[in-house]
């Protein structure tokens, strides 16, 4: 059997949104896992388009049948929203799958079209665990290409599904999938002129949603560490605007630092111990950085201009920022020192709210032309600029893990709308709604869970 345990012990008194303790052994003969995939298993792009793979994810099996339904239905989901896969019509099967040790009948599979086909099942014990395991089969040679097995508290079944689908995405795209993992955002309940605004986490498909802060408070830019148990963000509570730090493993905040001018768009640096932002002071703002352990400040830009929305590259040497120096907005980079600053930004319009994707390829950016607010990504150079997405009011773009999928918020029009956020991919392909209770904004992704 060609199956990996991996044991997720759930931490979490109530919620499930605490921390994992994630323990995984791979057995030997998932060796043959890391061979490519088939080439009729690869998704093809052309002229911004993806041909998606057509995919077979029939209902798990299991003596709890809500259960493993439910757990393969946020795989199929999950696929499906990418845009790279094209999960198939249950109603066309022609196979039942009762036994997920047994070889599928793989004619049945192909004459519906199928490349690919995900079979699991899943098992609830009295302890309060669900173990769930699956198997991706290549359709047109018959070959398993993964298996694993995965265990963990009942109350975390989404996350099976998550793991389930970013196990079955890299497999058969060779990227890392993004579907473990969460969604930080501003949460926008009321009317449009006493809209309440708060503080929220979501699984990256909008389920699961959690409010962080109550609405006493103004909360803006929220934004996650590398290792997920912490975010930043802006309070003007008591109408200070200051700099928060919490843990979303206790809910307790603490003030980053209590700085004389306002403090805006602060973000971790990758290794977690530093966090870079802007401060105004008589009149312009400055990019300053904080070693989150000694709380000491550095300066990295001194002029008389607007300097704000910096962003470390993923290795943590170069920041970009927005700024208003040559008299527009435009975008920048630097040293993470503050040396060797250069313009990379040249287009027609303004240009602010950059973030250096995972991948460290592309910078995206929010961009303001002709009344037109636009999503976009160029090259940390300047070059390849693209527009991804244009809307009423688009912005603050934010990447998956994988550096494939972006998230940004669109404020729509009428004297009670309100912002909704958006995904789509790096091609400009498959824009879809993020399902959310209420209005939503700013959203930021954290790194992979697992």
């Amino acid at each position: 059997m060609t199956f990996a345990m991996l044991d997720l012990r759930n931490t979490a008194r109530a919620t499930g949104w605490r921390a994992f303790l994630v323990v995984a052994t791979l057995m030997a003969s998932l060796v043959a896992m890391l061979a490519p995939a088939s080439a009729q298993l690869r998704g093809t792009q052309r002229e911004g388009t993806i041909a998606p793979i057509p995919i077979a994810i029939p209902e798990f099996t299991g003596a709890d049948p809500k259960l493993a339904a439910d757990i393969s239905n946020v795989v199929a989901a999950d696929l499906g929203r990418s845009g790279l896969f094209e999960p198939l019509d249950r109603g066309s099967f022609l196979e039942r799958i009762s036994d997920v040790n047994a070889a599928p009948r793989f004619p049945d599979w192909r004459s519906i079209r199928a490349q690919a086909l995900v079979v699991g099942r899943v098992t609830a014990g009295g302890d309060g665990k669900v173990t769930a395991e699956y198997r991706l089969w290549d359709v047109a040679t018959g070959r398993q290409l993964s298996g694993q097995r995965f265990s963990t508290g009942e109350v975390n079944w989404r996350r099976v599904g998550h793991i389930i689908a970013d196990q079955v995405y890299e497999r058969l795209t060779g990227e890392k999938g993004y579907f473990d993992t969460r969604v930080v955002f501003i949460d926008e309940t009321g009317p449009k002129d006493r809209r309440v605004k708060r503080l929220a986490i979501m699984d990256q498909d909008g389920a699961n949603v959690r409010l962080l802060s109550q609405g006493k408070e103004l909360v803006l830019t929220p934004r996650f560490s590398p290792n997920n148990q912490e975010v930043t963000f802006m309070s003007y509570a008591g109408e200070k605007p200051r700099v928060y730090l919490m843990n979303l493993e206790t809910g307790q905040r603490q003030v980053v630092g209590d700085f004389p001018g306002m403090t805006f768009a602060p973000r971790f640096s990758p290794d977690g111990q530093r966090i870079v932002m802007s401060m105004q002071s008589e009149g312009a703002s400055s990019i300053f950085e904080m070693d989150l352990r000694s709380r000491q400040t550095r300066k990295l830009t001194n002029t008389t201009a607007i300097d704000t929305g910096p962003c470390y590259s993923p290795d943590g040497s170069q920041i970009v920022f927005e700024s208003d120096r040559e008299g527009s907005q435009q975008l920048y980079v630097m040293g993470a020192d503050g040396s060797g600053i250069r313009r990379i930004s040249f287009g027609d319009g303004r240009y602010s709210t950059p973030v250096w994707s995972p991948r460290g390829d592309y910078i995206a950016f929010t961009k303001q032309m002709s009344g037109r607010f636009l999503i976009g990504v160029m090259k940390p150079d300047g070059s390849g600029e693209r527009i991804l997405s244009e809307g009423f009011h688009n912005e603050g773009p934010t990447w998956a893990p994988n550096g494939r999928v972006l998230m940004f918020f669109r404020e729509s029009r009428g004297g009670n709308a309100g912002p909704r956020i958006y995904s789509v991919d790096i091609t400009g392909y498959n824009e879809q709604v993020v399902a959310t209770p209420a209005f939503a904004s700013d959203p930021a992704w954290s790194p992979l869970l697992n």
